[in-house]
């Protein structure tokens, strides 16, 4: 069982990752773009720039995913929690649309 459930976490990593020299899977990536002009655009713009100084989300370390979920999921300084209002998955999906960059658009 615990072997069942470690394959299928690593089979959604991949799904949501996409191939490492790729970058993450095109639908993920349009997925999170969707999320994101609807729930983070009004305070980080609509480019990942806002120039009243939320975060520049374009600069965010590609090596630092798991400050990226844990800052969306319970907030961080001016940014409120979106783990409530948004699930696992579509904070993933945020995820590769952030490390996508303007490719994404």
């Amino acid at each position: 069982m615990v072997g069942t459930v470690a394959v299928c976490a690593l089979a959604q990593t991949a799904v949501v990752q996409g191939d490492t020299t790729d970058g993450p899977a095109p639908e993920v990536v349009k997925k999170g773009s969707a999320i994101y002009s609807q729930n983070c655009s009004p305070c980080h713009g609509p480019r990942m720039l806002d120039p009243q100084g939320a975060f520049d989300l374009r600069t965010f370390p590609r090596e630092e995913k798991t400050r990226f979920l844990a800052s969306v999921s319970k907030g961080k300084n001016q940014m409120p929690p979106w783990g409530g209002l948004l699930s696992a998955e579509d904070i993933e999906s945020l995820w590769a649309y952030v490390i996508a960059g303007e490719k994404a658009q």
